[in-house]
């Protein structure tokens, strides 16, 4: 089992955060946790999201990590700033091995048979299909997981509570992605009980108690 599968057997969901401020990073994993949910993905296409996932990395029975993981510098700086886990759009070999080699959970993003191939042959047993609804959701997951046995995928794109519960009733997902959870206007409102509230939400329509 990767550090990944690890990671995320105990996380079927994985909140996309983008934020603005970096100040109210504790206050927003609190309104997730508080729902239910006790992991996120800060991105980074924000100029504070670094300094976000530091804000959080510390704190207990909570998974940080680092989402929009693009260059080698970036992941120097997840590794830095205590991340648990980073997640990229797409798949880059030098990116996942330089991940692999500093005990890093990977998450990288596939959409063919090819790139599913290539993250198999890295050692990878889990990918992020995304954009998930552009490629076919969870039928395109069914087709590619019958070659690829043992092979996990993370839908993400299209992902929310009308459809959570049957990605996830699929063997072959293990998780799903999506930033329905808190939006961003949300976090730059501070408005925490809406979050808390829309967590519960995406909790019980997963069916997780």
């Amino acid at each position: 089992m990767t550090h990944t599968r690890e990671l995320l057997s105990g996380h079927p969901i994985v909140p996309v955060i983008v934020i603005d401020d970096q100040a109210a990073a504790r206050d927003l994993a609190a309104a997730l946790a508080a729902g239910g949910v006790h992991c996120a993905e800060i991105t980074l296409r924000t100029a504070e999201g670094v300094a976000a996932l530091s804000a959080i990395a510390d704190l207990p029975g909570f998974a940080a990590g680092a989402g929009t993981v693009l260059t080698l510098e970036h992941l120097r700086r997840c590794v830095d700033s205590g991340a648990r886990f980073i997640v990229s759009p797409g798949l880059d070999e030098e990116l996942v091995a330089a991940a692999l080699e500093a005990e890093m959970a990977v998450l990288p993003g596939v959409a063919t048979a090819t790139e599913v191939q290539r993250a198999a042959r890295l050692g990878l047993d889990i990918v992020k299909f995304f954009p998930a609804d552009r490629l076919g959701g969870l039928a395109t997951i069914a087709a590619l997981s019958a070659p690829f046995v043992g092979m996990g995928f993370v839908p993400s794109g299209g992902v929310g509570n009308l459809n959570s519960a049957e990605y996830l009733a699929h063997p072959a997902v293990p998780a799903v992605s999506g930033s329905w959870l808190a939006p961003r206007d949300l976090i730059a409102a501070r408005d925490w009980s809406a979050i808390e509230r829309l967590t519960r939400d995406a909790v019980s329509a997963m069916g997780t108690p």
